[in-house]
């Protein structure tokens, strides 16, 4: 069971308490992110307590390094390891903001190099076999071609699918609305074929899979209630196959799609970043190196030495 508590020494865990409530009620961030750092923070509480510190407030930086360089040192991946940093660096930052120390004691932490993963992607014909593949125009086949369409044109994570509500969906205007990790909404566009597909679904597939205590979900399985994260997976697993697409398919594979195929085209990366809802930009810069030839060719075309050949 998650402690719903900081488990640090005494002396540390009033500021971890603090600075967890700071980041959960006036951040925003998600119960899993402040989990996260809170067993973090504690995991560095229990290093320092250990060494005779007393508290946050009488941290030395060589203290603070010697926690990390022992991370280092460990088996930890490197996201993990920036993530323990972070949560660090947050919370030195938020003693100093509350008057609680003078001084940032992290501010000459270095960290991990952060190497992050190209995501898998599909191509654009993949793509297109897969978003034909439910075929008939039963309830069922209605909404698998609606949710798949949905999925790669508006790139959502998979629990805003199956989360989305009827009241969140603007098909005169064409976007959705969306409330993200840690409640944050965003407009998300949608294209003219999800669109279609999306209609076609609530005017001749949803009202047949209604049952009496349906509410407002979007998305139904066959008895009336919001279709599952767990069932998103099998759906999309399960059209590809019969796509005929030999990769490892996810359901975050058509975010990543969306993604890429958009950079590819040209989109803005900023544009990219406020529709995939990423609160950083470095985030949303993964998918620069997932076509590097479409950098290059920008490069030949537009930088000035090169017109000058």
């Amino acid at each position: 069971m998650r402690a719903d508590h900081s488990q640090a020494p005494g002396a540390f865990a009033s500021d971890i308490e603090a600075f967890i409530a700071f980041n959960g009620l006036e951040r925003g961030l998600s119960k899993n992110t402040t989990a996260a750092y809170r067993r973090d923070l504690d995991q560095a509480a229990s290093f320092l307590a250990a060494r005779q510190v007393a508290d946050w407030r009488t941290v030395t930086p060589a203290q603070a390094g010697e926690w990390v360089h022992s991370l280092d040192a460990g088996r930890y991946k490197s996201a993990s390891l920036s993530r323990k940093l972070s949560a660090l660096r947050m919370l030195a930052r938020f003693l100093v903001k509350e008057k609680i120390r003078d001084d940032d004691f992290t501010a000459l932490l270095s960290g991990p190099k952060l190497v992050r993963k190209i995501p898998g992607t599909l191509s654009a014909d993949e793509v297109s076999r897969l978003l034909v593949s439910p075929t008939g125009g039963d309830a069922r086949g209605l909404r698998d071609r609606a949710l798949l369409e949905l999925f790669y044109s508006s790139g959502l994570r998979v629990s805003e699918l199956a989360a989305l509500m009827l009241q969140q969906v603007d098909l005169e205007n064409g976007f959705i609305r969306i409330f993200g990790k840690g409640s944050k909404e965003r407009i998300v566009p949608v294209g003219g074929k999800a669109l279609d597909a999306l209609t076609t679904y609530l005017v001749s597939g949803r009202p047949h899979l209604v049952k009496p205590k349906t509410g407002s979900q979007f998305f139904l399985n066959n008895r009336g209630a919001a279709l599952s994260r767990v069932m998103l997976w099998k759906l999309v697993k399960k059209y590809a196959q019969r796509a005929g697409i030999a990769k490892n398919v996810k359901p975050h594979g058509l975010r990543h799609s969306f993604a890429t195929h958009l950079l590819t085209g040209g989109a803005d990366l900023r544009a990219i970043q406020e529709m995939l809802g990423h609160a950083s930009i470095s985030t949303t810069q993964i998918y620069t190196a997932v076509e590097p030839q479409r950098l290059l060719d920008q490069h030949a075309k537009f930088h000035p030495r090169n017109r000058e050949k």
